[in-house]
């Protein structure tokens, strides 16, 4: 692993994480496949090299030169079974030997020389790279004639697509019958869930079609194929060089300028919009002509080989007007990428394109562009009919949305049910692309709902698959996320860290919505430390208020601590203003957190006494809702308040009640306030502790680098993983031991074990 991080300039951490996928997690690959990226692949601009003899051309010629001192009938068998595994498993294997009647046997060279061994259901090689050198040792003749075989006894029921492949793969030349199989049984495969089939079967297909205009459009769905099951890489390579303006919008909107990706989503929709137009007069024509109960489909609509390569949509044949529910998808991630950018011009651009042509956006994103424009109540609505499509199953995209809907009406349980149902379906659906965005969002609904350390858990993860699916936007968001939940548990160090990647990231991208959450993250850190100016003029910007003004997501998530942080200063003309807006919204959605929140708002900027009963309200309202961290904020607040009004009892149960759920929840700094409120009232300021439980003396993050330390990985190991700098890993092992009492990573693996954690 170090050896590989030391080669060339530092490379981008969603390029290392994709390094080491292409490399199939071999450090020695990815440490050839470093200098061989050229510039704009080392910087992500570009997809790495597809093919393994790019990838780590000496590493292969070493595994070669191992196959080839095996004897004949030996490398016959690790042939087939490289075949029958590589780049899909068909497991075919030992029906193949059976009906050629090969010997087995022979497979003991290979076990002698550590490269292979029989396992019941066929061969298990030593590594990927050895499977690789197996297959590409073969002649071409002898890799057709294994294919051919395996083709011979996949006979079972659901095995025809690996037929389908084996015969494409044995084939010798173009084809424009054995293309169509293929591509028919791409589809079948495809509609199982099982991508990858689906995509070695599309671009098997493209190479054998003698058409040029067949081959695109096959390269196109395989392009799709490889990005659902999270080949970001190939997906771009694929599609490169074709004029796929939807395909390559999405591939923009996860991984490249979300501007840019708005323009071409939005070209590409209003496109298939006008043909949906003229579809929708043909329909109408036909059913004239044919009669109601026979309307008529069009030819170029009619078949599968018209499937739109896109990777979230329905099959366009399962619907009546199949471009129109196209164009809906399309403008649906449009409306999307004008959301990540926070530019109000393109949300209403996107709805003034859906009116001209008749379509009703998805409900979450309308309602996000209603609530940009302050059309709150319109917002509303929208949002709760989007949140309500939560059943059973389902697309995972819209249970994605609906997640999102109920997180931003407050409804944090719903929005738990819906993102932890969108992963389920998107797994159950080959789409791993779809899951670091599930994961994302149920991270938000685990974090403010008390679970911090569940959150940063998903969040840290889903980060990971994020970029090793090439989605560095969506890695970008989940940088800004956990910049935000360090900012909360009160580690400064990886606040910041976090927040600088997602801010970088995000000016590149055009990313407004992450770079707006982490400059949140580094003002409530302020703002927790005591830096209140600095808190106040970063909170400022964000909690812009009237149509048009901050980020919509954020600003509703800022504005309670701007007020906050402009009464801590004394300049309240703002903050007034914002708070007026902000409680426009809380009305409307009428969430009882939001409305709590409002409250609180009232009694900060109210005088004196005044205060009181607003600090009453609130906590009435937040007893009815689910965010106990701001109800223990709002606790401090109030007990601060009743101590400057010398209401000593129950200023004293207030804070101990607000201490006692920040030491819970595992936000410090937070915990350091309520203590000084106590220590100015003379009361004592701690806590009778509970059992010694590690998972509550030790933050989430901290508690997944002492795993790993303890597992025995490095401290670059850890860094790679948690996409973290050495030195923050350094800083997060400091914490671990001082936390402990202990000094040493033995000491370390002890006291995990005793714990069981």
């Amino acid at each position: 692993m170090d050896a590989w991080q030391q080669l060339g300039p530092p490379l981008p951490e969603g390029v290392r994480v994709r390094v080491l996928c292409a490399a199939y997690g071999d450090p020695r690959a990815a440490a050839e496949l470093v200098p061989l990226l050229t510039d704009r692949q080392a910087a992500g601009l570009d997809p790495l090299p597809a093919e393994p003899a790019a990838l780590a051309p000496e590493l292969l010629r070493a595994r070669r030169r191992e196959i080839r001192a095996l004897p004949d009938d030996t490398r016959l068998l690790l042939l087939l079974a490289a075949a029958d595994q590589h780049p899909v498993a068909t497991h075919a294997f030992l029906r193949a030997v059976a009906a050629a009647r090969l010997d087995t046997c022979a497979l003991e060279a290979a076990e002698a020389a550590g490269i292979a061994h029989a396992a019941a259901d066929g061969v298990v090689f030593r590594d990927a790279w050895t499977r690789i050198a197996a297959y590409e040792s073969g002649s071409s003749a002898d890799r057709r004639d294994a294919h051919r075989l395996l083709a011979r006894v996949l006979h079972g029921d659901g095995e025809t697509p690996r037929r389908s492949w084996h015969r494409g793969a044995g084939a010798l030349g173009p084809s424009g019958r054995l293309a169509a199989e293929l591509g028919g049984a791409a589809h079948e495969a495809r509609g199982a869930g099982d991508h990858a089939l689906a995509g070695a079967l599309g671009e098997r297909a493209a190479a054998l079609s003698p058409d040029p205009r067949d081959r695109l459009r096959l390269l196109s769905r395989a392009a799709a194929d490889a990005w659902n099951r999270g080949d970001g890489d190939r997906a771009r390579g694929l599609v490169a060089g074709s004029d796929e303006s939807a395909l390559n919008g999405v591939l923009a909107l996860r991984s490249g300028n979300a501007t840019e990706a708005f323009d071409a989503l939005l070209t590409a929709a209003v496109r298939h919009g006008r043909a949906a137009l003229e579809q929708g007069d043909v329909l109408n024509r036909s059913a004239r002509d044919q009669g109601p109960t026979h309307p008529g489909l069009p030819e170029r609509f009619s078949t599968s080989d018209d499937l739109y390569p896109y990777p979230e949509s329905q099959p366009p044949h399962e619907v009546a007007n199949p471009a129109l529910d196209i164009a809906v998808h399309l403008l649906a991630r449009a409306t999307e990428a004008a959301v990540y950018t926070g530019d109000l011009r393109r949300c209403r651009e996107a709805a003034t394109v859906s009116a001209r042509l008749g379509i009703i956006p998805p409900g979450t994103l309308a309602g996000l562009a209603a609530a940009v424009e302050g059309r709150y109540e319109d917002a509303r609505n929208l949002l709760k009919a989007a949140a309500g499509r939560c059943g059973p199953g389902g697309d995972p995209t819209l249970l994605i949305h609906s997640g999102i809907a109920a997180l931003l009406l407050g409804d944090h349980s719903g929005a738990e049910r819906a993102t932890v149902r969108a992963a389920a379906s998107a797994r159950s659906r080959g789409e791993t692309v779809t899951v670091p965005q599930a994961m994302e969002f149920r991270a938000y609904a685990d974090f403010w709902t008390g679970r911090p350390r569940a959150a940063e858990t998903a969040a840290a993860d889903a980060l990971w698959q994020a970029y090793a699916t090439g989605q560095d936007n969506g890695a970008c968001h989940l940088q800004a996320a956990l910049a935000m939940f360090a900012a909360v548990t009160g580690d400064g160090e990886v606040c910041r860290e976090r927040a600088e990647a997602a801010r970088t990231h995000a000016r590149a991208h055009g990313l407004g919505l992450p770079a707006a959450l982490a400059l949140w993250a580094l003002a409530f850190l302020d703002l927790s430390t005591g830096r209140f100016e600095s808190a106040a003029a970063r909170l400022r910007a964000l909690a812009g208020f009237g149509p048009g003004h901050g980020h919509r997501a954020i600003r509703h998530l800022a504005t309670p601590h701007y007020v906050e942080a402009a009464v801590r200063t004394g300049d309240t003309r703002v903050a007034r203003a914002a708070h007026a807006d902000y409680d426009r919204w809380a009305a409307a959605v009428r969430s009882a957190d939001d409305l709590a929140l409002s409250a609180r708002c009232r009694a900060l900027l109210a005088p004196g006494a005044e205060a009181v009963d607003h600090y009453r309200t609130a906590l009435d309202l937040h007893a009815h809702g689910t965010r106990d961290f701001e109800r223990a904020r709002t606790e401090l607040l109030f007990g601060s308040a009743l101590r400057r009004l010398r209401h000593r009892t129950e200023a004293r149960d207030r804070l101990h009640s607000a201490l006692e759920a920040f030491e819970a929840f595992g936000a410090p700094h937070c915990a350091t306030q309520a203590r000084a409120e106590l220590r100015a009232l003379g009361a004592p300021a701690t806590i009778t502790p509970g059992p010694a439980d590690l998972t509550t003396r030790l933050t989430a993050q901290q508690l997944m680098v002492a795993r790993m330390a303890a597992d025995g990985a490095t401290n670059r190991e850890i860094a790679v993983r948690l996409a973290l700098s050495p030195r923050t890993i350094d800083h997060h092992l400091r914490g671990v031991f001082s936390r402990l009492g202990i000094r040493s990573r033995i000491e370390l693996v002890r006291l995990l074990g005793e714990a069981g954690v």
